[in-house]
């Protein structure tokens, strides 16, 4: 029996640096799912669903493009479902994600959101940290260059010029965690999680891990990550999602990044099955 019409967006190629084939395979073993649960997935390209008229109720998508975006938050306003929300998809992009995490109470580095063109010398000198990561803050990181490990505070003023002269209007700044980066996945309304440690950077999307090093594998509290994971994809308004952390040696953590939908690239025959059961259950609940 047919659960009816589903519209899914795929994510546009150039959102995902160097992991086109794995975001596209998740997405494809997502809608096979949902298929076999009985819906009837219309698959959609984001340049082809802001062309359309699709109007659809119930629709779940990998979006990232700002002309989708906008479409979408239309049509959330007007009473569709949609999975990621566009809202939450936004709330991702580095700023404000930054933001609603620590003010929330969200286990997070040390951060300072700041003009491109303003001097950060004070409040690095403030923040007393020994290394910084320089993140653009208006959007998601596309380029390599988008997210940058600076050694000094002299290193971190010349990224942060560099960032200017190509148009980022704002960065934000972590202090650097010394630590093990562990990597993390997870379903809302499942018991979907998984984390591990990236010795294989195949999954990186720009190897960028490698500066941690070696993972000491220090004692974590897996339980507690999740719980954290969980709160933050609620605050940020997000059902799928992924992203770092990085654990202490007394095993404490921080959450130094959150992504809407990502590849899933280790663990994606396990997750694809609980995303649809996640989309499943979303629409059910909002069945007139």
């Amino acid at each position: 029996m047919s659960k009816g019409k589903l519209t899914g967006i795929k994510r546009q190629t150039k959102y995902s640096p160097n992991h086109i084939g794995n975001d596209g395979t998740i997405y494809n073993m997502t809608a096979q799912c949902l298929r076999e649960m009985g819906y009837d997935v219309q698959d959609y390209t984001e340049s082809e669903f802001v062309l359309s008229d699709i109007k659809d109720k119930f629709i779940f998508d990998m979006a990232r493009d700002k002309s989708t975006i906008k479409r979408l938050k239309h049509l959330e306003d007007n009473g569709s479902v949609v999975i990621n929300s566009a809202y939450g998809i936004e709330n991702c992009t580095r700023g404000k994600m930054t933001s609603l995490l620590i003010d929330n109470n969200i286990p997070h580095p040390e951060s300072i959101i700041i003009d491109c063109n303003d001097d950060p010398t004070q409040l690095l000198e403030q923040m007393e940290a020994n290394a910084y990561w320089i993140k653009r803050g208006d959007f998601h990181a596309i380029h390599r260059e988008d997210v940058t490990f600076a050694r000094s505070i002299a290193e971190a003023k010349e990224i942060l010029k560099e960032f200017a002269f190509r148009g980022i209007p704002n960065a934000v700044i972590n202090e650097h965690l010394v630590g093990d980066l562990v990597k993390f996945y997870g379903v809302a309304d499942t018991d979907f999680f998984y984390h591990f440690y990236p010795f294989d950077l195949s999954h990186s999307k720009f190897g960028l891990e490698e500066i941690n090093g070696a993972a000491n594998q220090y004692a974590f509290s897996v339980e507690a990550l999740k719980e954290a994971c969980d709160k933050a994809g609620e605050i940020l308004n997000i059902k799928i999602y992924g992203g770092d952390c990085v654990v202490a040696k007394d095993g404490s953590f921080k959450i130094i990044d959150f992504n809407d939908w990502p590849s899933f690239a280790p663990c994606r025959e396990q997750a694809a099955p609980k995303i649809a059961e996640c989309i499943d259950k979303h629409i059910q609940k909002n069945l007139n």
